[in-house]
């Protein structure tokens, strides 16, 4: 028995496609999906963070737990090829985002 063909995957960026940068990702969670919210860290003092978000995208949690597995995988081979991604905590709020 042959293997079918996998079907060839095309990839298309609808006009309103964007990319832009985000140092904050904020999570929500309900029953039936995922909300990510992402943002950008401003801070303008010691004592002021204001965080800018700019994109909100719900997923399925088939799509997030896919998301989950195609992260690690990539995390993994970053820091097999450049080292160890430490992860410390802001300066007085013991937050990582």
């Amino acid at each position: 028995m042959t293997q079918p063909t996998p079907p060839r995957i095309q990839l298309v960026n609808t006009p309103d496609y964007r990319e832009g940068y985000a140092n904050s990702v904020q999570v929500r969670v309900n029953l039936w999906d995922f909300f990510l919210m992402f943002g950008r860290v401003n801070q303008t003092a010691a004592d002021n963070v204001a965080i800018h978000n700019f994109q909100g995208i719900y997923v399925s949690p088939q799509q997030a737990k896919a998301l989950l597995n195609v992260l690690q995988q990539n995390v993994t081979q970053y820091e097999t090829a450049f080292g160890e991604i430490k992860l410390e905590p802001q300066a007085g709020g013991g937050i990582v985002q």
